[in-house]
């Protein structure tokens, strides 16, 4: 979840000394790294989930502080959009029955925040972008009432100098201008947390960066935008362009974009802060009273709070993760590439992959020594594009179709992962199976929603937001089943 901001003005005071004070942390992480202070203990999980709420007509629902109310847990929290609401779990060990446990700890939750949106009038929706969301639905009078959003909104618009320029193509090109960034609200993902030691750290997010493209091309579940049908997971562009600080001419001059897949293989997760801070001019320049050096020469665990503010304004797909938890330090690899959805038992299905084929290819299979970082960038936007009929480089394969590897090579190396891990073969077994049966069926979120709305406007809806809306609804009604969506039935 982000970090809360006060209403406050920016002056160019306040940058320089934030400049400053991010340099400190940086210098503090280093001698933290090389005093080995960090966690070092088992593998922990966590996930963050995002989700839209949806009115009775199956339209976007501007509720989210009712609805926040009437669910009265801290666990729950607003975001973006007044139809945005994000939920994060409590992370837990990567081994035995966690994924049992997840199931059953989310599925509780999950439940009481559903029963109270519905008191509420509107439903929740585990969607990479509402397939019915609407032009009304992302102007600026909807950005949620937490200043924090309203002061990045300034801010991306302020550096930007100009409206923000959404351009898609696919087998329905948009192109349209917006002056706020509400656009980035229409993307709800699934955050994959995995706690790792600073040795390993950098193993497992080469390995993260190197599987992306084939995570999105698995779980894309995001081909609508505005009534237009675009890339299978439109989620990957949409973000990068509602959130660029970049007018047309800082493009072509090569300046890096907020959203960013990163250029390069690392060594340490310190090369990643020391990005952010290169490139990255802040967009929240705040600074906290505490003094880092003192506290770590003191023997206290320091916050680093503003290097961590600033790597929350930074959005790459695979971010680095300093907390602390208990007094101690720790870092993680947070996995942003996933939409939400379709429905747990897939969020789930997907967690599990990656969990297992990231720990595989980072303990025993440096994929990234053979392959090109620009070959995974590629693959991201391959992925992206086409979702399970994308075709992707990999080692030892060259090209191949994204199942056909998945059920190959990938699959066994998830399966070998999770073993290696400990954790639960049948709970293992039951969640790469989901994942086994979308490549065989070639159906996951995008393209049964693709699918739905090509039968309803043969059916007779001429209408495409008439078509959009329906299949919002037939979707809401499965995802409420919970029977994964290589199950579903076309509308």
């Amino acid at each position: 979840m982000g970090r809360d901001v006060p209403a406050i003005t920016i002056s160019r005071q306040d940058r320089r000394a934030y400049r400053e004070k991010v340099r400190t942390c940086l210098d503090v992480l280093h001698r933290m790294l090389r005093e080995s202070t960090f966690a070092n203990g088992s593998h922990r999980a966590g996930l963050e989930m995002e989700f839209s709420l949806v009115d009775g007509h199956g339209h976007a629902a501007r509720t989210n502080e009712q609805v926040l109310a009437a669910i009265g847990d801290p666990a729950w929290a607003t975001e973006l959009g007044q139809f945005n609401i994000e939920f994060s779990g409590d992370p837990a060990d990567l081994t035995g029955d966690v994924f049992a446990t997840l199931d059953a700890s989310i599925s509780g939750m999950l439940s009481h925040a559903f029963k109270q949106a519905e008191a509420q009038g509107c439903r929740v929706a585990m969607v990479g972008i509402l397939p019915s969301l609407r032009d009304i639905d992302i102007v600026e009078d909807v950005i949620s009432a937490n200043p924090r959003f309203k002061l990045l909104n300034d801010q991306i618009m302020t550096a930007r100098g100009e409206e923000l320029r959404i351009c898609i193509d696919g087998p329905e090109p948009l192109l349209t201008y917006l002056d706020c960034i509400l656009a980035e609200a229409a993307c709800t993902s699934v955050q994959c947390h995995l706690q790792t030691s600073p040795d390993s750290f950098a193993s497992y997010w080469n390995a993260a960066q190197a599987i992306a493209g084939i995570q999105v091309a698995i779980g894309a579940n995001a081909p609508y935008l505005l009534g237009h049908e675009l890339w299978r997971e439109t989620r990957i562009p949409l973000f990068k362009q509602a959130t660029d600080t970049r007018a047309q001419e800082l493009r072509l001059q090569g300046v890096r974009p907020r959203v960013w897949f990163g250029e390069r293989w690392i060594t340490s997760v310190a090369d990643l802060f020391e990005e952010n801070l290169k490139y990255f001019p802040a967009l929240l320049p705040m600074c906290d009273d505490d003094d880092p050096v003192a506290d770590f020469e003191r023997g206290d665990v320091p916050e680093l709070a503003e290097l961590t503010l600033h790597n929350g304004t930074v959005y790459r797909w695979n971010r680095p993760v300093y907390g602390t938890e208990g007094g101690v330090p720790h870092l993680r690899v947070e996995n942003r590439v996933l939409p939400a959805g379709p429905t747990l038992t897939d969020v789930l299905a997907n967690a599990a992959f990656y969990y297992g084929l990231v720990h595989e290819l980072a303990v025993a299979r440096p994929v990234w020594s053979q392959m090109s970082f620009a070959a995974a960038a590629a693959n991201l936007t391959a992925g992206a594009r086409r979702g399970l009929e994308a075709e992707i480089y990999w080692p030892g394969c060259g090209v191949i179709e994204v199942a056909e590897l998945a059920l190959r090579h990938l699959l066994p190396l998830a399966a070998r992962g999770l073993s290696r891990l400990g954790v639960d073969a049948a709970d293992a077994g039951r969640l790469l199976g989901v994942i086994e049966q979308r490549c065989l069926t070639g159906q996951n979120g995008a393209s049964w929603q693709v699918n739905s709305v090509r039968r309803l406007e043969a059916g007779g809806v001429t209408d495409r937001a008439e078509a959009l809306r329906l299949m919002t609804l037939g979707y809401l009604d499965c995802m409420d089943s919970r029977e994964p969506v290589h199950r579903w039935p076309i509308m």
